[in-house]
């Protein structure tokens, strides 16, 4: 999927914006040697004409994007803030390129930025990056330096998160393998209380049986005990 052209442009100012403070670095660091910055001078003049240039073209097509409706309204409030953050690097930059204020330090600025990452396609504005006060001071050499260490600490914070995390889960299967032992005795029980209540049950009509069987029993040993008392009776001379 292509970029937006506004953003493309934008772009290509940012980084137009980027190399001009950059010159301006170079530019003093040859009149502190005593060297010549004549010809620097004149491509600084032409960068930042070209600078206004773009400025400019942007604002025209932000314009015609909106009033053709073919972004929304808060991506147009939003574009319109990044150009407004470039008319003031702008004046930044001529303002420095004059001598009026002390020179831009946007590599800095960069390096401080790297890792900031994208948002809707569009770079990070390397001018809204505010150094801390761990950096100020230090080259660029070392900044790169406590960079890396920062990288290290936080991957030596990542493998120390690791292996705990490993060790939960080690621990994790460990009480799984217990609960599934623990199913299987707790089935092996349920069972065997299954197995004893059918056995009752086998035994409790046995018992039932058995005492239907014994009444009736006693009941014919009563009846044939009164045929012979009456027999006896019958046949017993008065």
């Amino acid at each position: 999927m292509s970029q937006d052209p506004w953003l493309q442009n934008y772009d290509a100012t940012c980084r137009l914006a980027q190399e001009i403070a950059e010159n301006i670095h170079e530019r003093n660091r040859q009149q502190r040697t005593g060297g010549n910055p004549a010809k620097i001078n004149m491509t600084l003049r032409a960068s930042l004409q070209k600078l206004k240039q773009n400025i400019a073209q942007l604002r025209e097509g932000l314009l015609r994007a909106s009033s053709s409706r073919r972004v929304m309204q808060s991506e147009a409030d939003r574009r319109q803030n990044l150009i407004d953050d470039l008319l003031t690097r702008e004046k930044q930059l001529n303002a420095t390129f004059k001598g009026d204020t002390t020179e831009p330090e946007p590599s800095r600025s960069i390096l401080m930025a790297e890792g900031e990452g994208t948002s809707h396609g569009v770079a990070a504005n390397p001018w809204l990056v505010n150094e801390t006060e761990e950096t100020r001071g230090l080259n660029f050499g070392e900044i790169k330096q406590q960079q890396q260490r920062i990288i290290e600490a936080q991957d030596a914070g990542l493998d120390a998160l690791a292996a705990v995390i490993s060790r939960q889960k080690i621990m994790g299967q460990e009480i799984g393998n217990e609960l599934d032992e623990q199913n299987e005795i707790i089935d092996d029980l349920a069972h065997l209380v299954d197995k004893t209540d059918d056995r009752i049950r086998n035994e409790t009509r046995r018992v039932k049986l058995v005492e239907t069987k014994s009444a009736s029993c006693g009941m014919l040993v009563v009846i044939v005990l009164l045929l012979i008392a009456i027999v006896v009776i019958a046949v017993w001379p008065v």
